[in-house]
Formats: structure tokens, sequence, C-alpha cells
């Protein structure tokens, strides 16, 4: 049986992985996502400069009030939206998408398929 620290070293192992392929720069940053079981936490990296340019998140005032759960797709699909928008504000238009070690379904995807709608390109 897999406990919860096995489950968490084999997505930090994938995510080691996927981060040795994939690096933000100032032309095309990092958008990373991070799941936790209550929250969805999204960050536009630049890894050149080891800098946050923009960050979203459930945790998030906007988003707070108007969504009841923080832990669905439709929250998830808010965080994508709002970090786009952020992201268009500072003048970012092309991202690099880092799943960080999950799998590409659900929330994950929901954030990433509602940050393309938006308008980022990646």
């Amino acid at each position: 049986m897999i406990n919860k620290q096995d489950r968490k070293a084999s997505r930090i192992t994938r995510h080691r992985r996927i981060r040795r392929r994939v690096e933000g720069c100032s032309e095309r940053p990092r958008l990373c996502v991070y799941r936790s079981n209550k929250h969805i936490y999204a960050q536009i990296i630049d890894d050149s400069a080891a800098a946050t340019l923009v960050a979203a998140s459930t945790l998030d005032v906007d988003l707070k009030k108007d969504a009841p759960k923080s832990w669905n797709v439709e929250s998830a699909r808010a965080v994508g939206e709002l970090i786009a928008k952020r992201a268009k504000e500072k003048g970012i238009e092309q991202v690099v998408f880092d799943r960080g070690g999950y799998i590409y379904h659900g929330r994950v995807a929901a954030v990433a398929e509602a940050a393309r709608e938006a308008g980022l390109d990646f």
C-alpha cells in the first residue's frame, strides 16, 4: 500500500524531472501550479532572475468571496483566469507551463485551460 510520504516523494521526483526540461526566462516565464487538498496556487516565475512576477490562488480576496468552495474545478478555473488577467496587466503574453509533477487532469488542467482562454499563450 502506498502511503502519503511515498506519494509525495513520487510527485517531487516527477516535478524535478519536469524541471530539468522546463525553465522560464524573462521573455517566456514559467507558469507553475501547486495543488493542495483545499486550495490551488499559480505563479508566474522568471527563473533567470529567481523572482515571482505574478501570483494567484484560491486564498485571494477577489476569489474567496465569489466561490464558496476552494477545492473544486470551478475555483481552479477562476484562478487560471485571474493569473492570466494579472499577467496581461504586467505585459506577459507567453509562458511555459509547469504542472508541478501532477497529472494534467482535473484542477491542474482547469487552471491551464482557463489561462489559455483568457489570453496566455503556451
